[in-house]
């Protein structure tokens, strides 16, 4: 089997069995994705990972799902609508309509 070293530091897991590689697995594949770069601890209650950065759940951004890879996805999702939230953003053509005044 041919597996490159992980970095058991960079990732934190409480009681996630086989999370750690799912996990691995899905930064490898999504390099640029913020729960890559950021690294944000993965842990599992009953059937539910949990995906969180910050100090707790109501501070940090958070990402559920019933796969590690789902958790991550959310996260990833959470964290981007974090810094650029949907009122924020405008809808699309919404420049092209301001520059012609209709």
């Amino acid at each position: 089997m041919n597996r490159r070293p992980t970095r058991k530091a960079d990732l934190q897991l409480n009681g996630a069995n086989g999370a750690f590689d799912g996990a691995e697995q899905y930064f490898e594949d999504h390099p640029c994705s913020p729960s890559a770069v950021r690294r944000p601890k993965v842990s599992k209650q009953g059937g539910t990972f949990i995906v969180l950065l910050g100090r707790d759940m109501q501070h940090g951004i958070v990402g559920l799902g019933n796969t590690v890879e789902n958790a991550l996805r959310a996260f990833d999702s959470q964290y981007l609508s974090t810094l650029c939230p949907p009122e924020a953003r405008r809808p699309r053509g919404a420049k092209a309509r301001a520059l012609s005044g209709t």
